[in-house]
């Protein structure tokens, strides 16, 4: 499939659930997109990728181009890293591999201050982007992912060669418009910190919740006291961002409480990590948060009881596994 400006290449750094649902989704959208895999190289090779959702119905991606190594990429123009910010360390030469000249990377990772630790591992040539994934979405098996709900990708610009404000706003528009074509809602963000703080309002509380206490979001949200965890939880993210500059829209840590009591029960991906014995995404979500607002005068302490228990699971659960 040949590529143009209008039909850019599109590569996918780690086709997890996020990687193989957005890249499913561009692939049927007519754009030319590549998989970078690991673990399931073989299994999606042989069999595709398949994607129950309960938004768009069954999603079947036959012919999937895939690759074991980036190398043997060819150069894209789009690269989305779907990978966990657990495993950047690779993460930064598979996508300097693929890249074509000058592409641009769109980081779909959680958490504070991701595009960070990437941008410190790429060259000043490619644009870095920051995309806020609002989607229920896990793998089941070898490229088989199931969709429950919600989908948007909202998008910033972190840094790189566009340095004024039109060429930055230009480029993020070209991102949202590879979403738009593919059915998915993407908005274009000018603060890409206050979007990521705001995401954290969601993901501090549920994430950890699920794994400290076993459970997924619908018994979280039908339990008076977890209820009222939850809720100071987010109160403390919420005064964290303030500290650090960032005003959130008001009454937005109830939104997204009310959004999840309506929402099909869910578990945030990092039970399915600790399930599978993988390590947390820790410094991302719980970590940077908590040094960022420390420093700026706040303590988060609910936040740090929770990060201070899945740090001691964590180092459990991998100590039994490995």
């Amino acid at each position: 499939m040949s590529h143009t400006p209008e039909k850019p290449r599109i590569g996918i750094i780690g086709t997890g659930a996020i990687g193989g649902f957005y890249g499913l989704m561009l692939a049927r959208a007519g754009y030319d997109v590549h998989f970078l895999l690991r673990s399931e190289f073989n299994a999606v090779s042989q069999r595709g990728l398949n994607v129950d959702s309960h938004v768009h119905g069954p999603l079947r991606l036959d012919a999937v181009q895939a690759y074991a190594s980036a190398a043997d990429m060819p150069p894209c123009d789009w690269l989305l890293v779907g990978a966990k910010t657990t495993g950047n360390d690779s993460i930064g030469p598979a996508i300097v591999a693929a890249a074509a000249p000058g592409a641009k990377v769109l980081n779909l990772q959680n958490g504070l201050g991701v595009e960070e630790a990437l941008r410190a591992v790429l060259p000043d040539s490619l644009h870095l982007l920051g995309g806020l994934c609002f989607i229920c979405v896990h793998r089941t098996g070898p490229g088989q992912i199931t969709h429950q709900a919600f989908g948007a990708v909202n998008i910033g610009y972190h840094s790189g060669p566009a340095t004024d404000t039109a060429a930055s706003q230009s480029l993020v528009e070209q991102g949202a418009a590879l979403f738009h074509a593919a059915g998915i809602d993407s908005v274009a963000m000018d603060n890409l910190d206050k979007a990521r703080w705001q995401k954290l309002v969601w993901n501090v509380p549920y994430n950890g919740l699920s794994v400290l206490l076993n459970a997924s979001t619908t018994p979280l949200m039908a339990d008076p006291h977890s209820r009222e965890l939850i809720q100071a939880l987010m109160a403390e993210v919420v005064q964290g961002a303030e500290a650090c500059g960032h005003v959130l829209p008001e009454g937005y840590a109830q939104q997204l409480f009310t959004l999840t009591e309506k929402m099909p029960d869910y578990r945030p991906s990092m039970y399915h990590d600790f399930i599978e014995k993988r390590p947390l995404e820790l410094d991302a979500i719980y970590v940077r948060p908590l040094a960022a607002a420390l420093a700026a005068g706040q303590d988060m302490p609910r936040v740090r009881a929770l990060f201070q228990s899945l740090a001691f699971l964590d180092t459990a659960n991998r100590r039994a596994f490995g």
